[in-house]
């Protein structure tokens, strides 16, 4: 074959190569494109197409509303535990927890032989004032009968603006026929912690939620106790037992009370996510703090969230001993995002870190020194305890591995405590005599 010709051959052959190589790429780059749509565009597309043939041709009319509340949901529910569609009443519900305050009559109910009981009058509230009593029977809210009635929705009959009146009926053990109270509602304010002084010097705070006021109740517990103890306080015990958590401002304001002495060390939580919005530091401010007297936190199975949040801080700053069982390990942060007709989403927006950068998620809190509740629980406290990783489509843990190694060991007995609560609770009675044996070393210069 002549060599012009055997050139000219070669030269065709490479330009059909050529032109294949740009056909697959313009096929390859087209056809991402063209999955990108379908990811997005085309998978709402299928969503829209299936939601108009149930409401076409659905044996009975169907409910629209409930359709996509319920397509909602299901969305929701291929994400992780917390997050959820909120409808209006649960929603309303969960911002009168968090605000702690909420117009009502101030009484605690349970049910008890299937009955709706007052488990206990809230003090200075028109109920205590008026003089209903615990294990009380609330026979009628206004004229409707308690009898099938659940809590929730006697609760939701009982609130109402201030000012306004409910009639009550109650039966009580020693009177044969109903007493009446005409009630005037009134702004409740739940308190979300309880101080007590269990000894000369030592105080004991228990939170039980992280509510608006937390911070600030916090802030006015911890002088009630200086001033009972002579303007000193020798030790304090830091209750988050059962705490699910709550407001991360409010338990932010509880850990900066005892860190931010050091401008190097001021972090008390961060949060990391996918957005800007969600990548946050949460530090102490800088000044006076609370003396460095010892503290010892109790934690168990049922602290999550802000409790965790408090724990790991004051941990990682070796500013108390943590003391219990591993804690929930609910280490991820929900955004409250509002939606249309007064209900909103809770999405899981990022994950919460220790300030040394160890992740709650999926691991919790391991106490320092490890104590167990030995004295008997109730039946639903015996059963095994669901952690968060116990969680169907709970997020996996991030970060570096949990270094903190418990310490399983039997405390020195101290001076028997005059408070009740210590014999019954063991926890409790372990972490007073730990704190009294740590300030009788610290007293002692040792």
């Amino acid at each position: 074959m002549p060599s012009a010709l055997r050139n000219l051959s070669t030269r065709l052959i490479l330009f059909v190569i050529g032109l294949i190589a740009v056909c697959m790429v313009i096929f390859f780059f087209g056809f991402r494109r063209e999955y990108r749509t379908f990811s997005d565009s085309s998978a709402l597309l299928i969503l829209h197409e299936a939601y108009s043939a149930v409401l076409e041709n659905y044996v009975e009319k169907p409910d629209s509303k409930k359709l996509v509340v319920k397509m909602v949901d299901g969305m929701l529910a291929t994400l992780d535990p917390h997050s959820a569609y909120l409808p209006p009443e649960p929603y309303h519900e969960m911002e009168v927890n968090m605000s702690g305050s909420f117009g009502g009559v101030g009484i605690e109910l349970g049910t008890k032989d299937g009955k709706l009981t007052v488990i206990a009058p809230i003090d200075d509230t028109p109920a205590s004032r008026a003089g209903i009593q615990a294990n009380d029977h609330i026979w009628k809210i206004d004229e409707t009968s308690t009898n099938g009635m659940n809590i929730a929705a006697a609760v939701k009959r009982m609130r109402g603006e201030k000012g306004t009146r409910v009639t009550l009926a109650i039966m009580r053990a020693e009177n044969g026929k109903p007493l009446v109270f005409n009630l005037v509602r009134d702004t409740i304010k739940m308190k979300s912690l309880k101080p007590a002084l269990l000894d000369s010097g030592y105080g004991l705070i228990r939170i039980s939620q992280f509510q608006a006021r937390t911070g600030d109740e916090f802030k006015v517990a911890l002088k009630e106790l200086h001033a009972k103890s002579g303007g000193t306080l020798k030790g304090l015990i830091l209750d988050l037992r059962y705490n699910p958590g709550g407001l991360i401002n409010s338990c932010v304001e509880v850990a900066n009370c005892f860190i931010g002495d050091d401008i190097n060390k001021t972090v008390i939580v961060s949060t990391r996510g996918r957005t800007s919005d969600a990548n946050r530091v949460y530090n102490a401010t800088l000044g006076i703090k609370e003396p460095r007297y010892p503290i010892i936190v109790l934690i168990n199975g049922g602290s999550a969230s802000a409790s965790e949040i408090v724990a790991g801080a004051l941990q990682d700053h070796k500013r108390a001993l943590i003391m219990g069982t591993q804690s929930f390990g609910k280490g991820s942060v929900q955004a409250i995002i509002p939606m249309k007709g007064d209900a909103a989403l809770k999405l899981t927006t990022a994950r919460y870190y220790t300030p040394s950068g160890r992740s709650i998620q999926a691991r919790g809190i391991v106490p320092d020194v490890e104590v167990p509740n030995i004295t008997p629980l109730p039946a639903k406290e015996k059963q095994k305890e669901t952690k968060e990783k116990d969680l169907e489509k709970s997020l996996a843990s991030d970060g570096p591995p949990e270094s903190v190694q418990p310490v399983s060991q039997e405390l020195p007995h101290g001076a028997a405590a005059k408070n009740i609560d210590l014999q019954k609770d063991y926890q409790l009675r372990r972490a007073f005599e730990l704190l009294q044996s740590i300030s009788m070393l610290k007293e002692k210069g040792l």
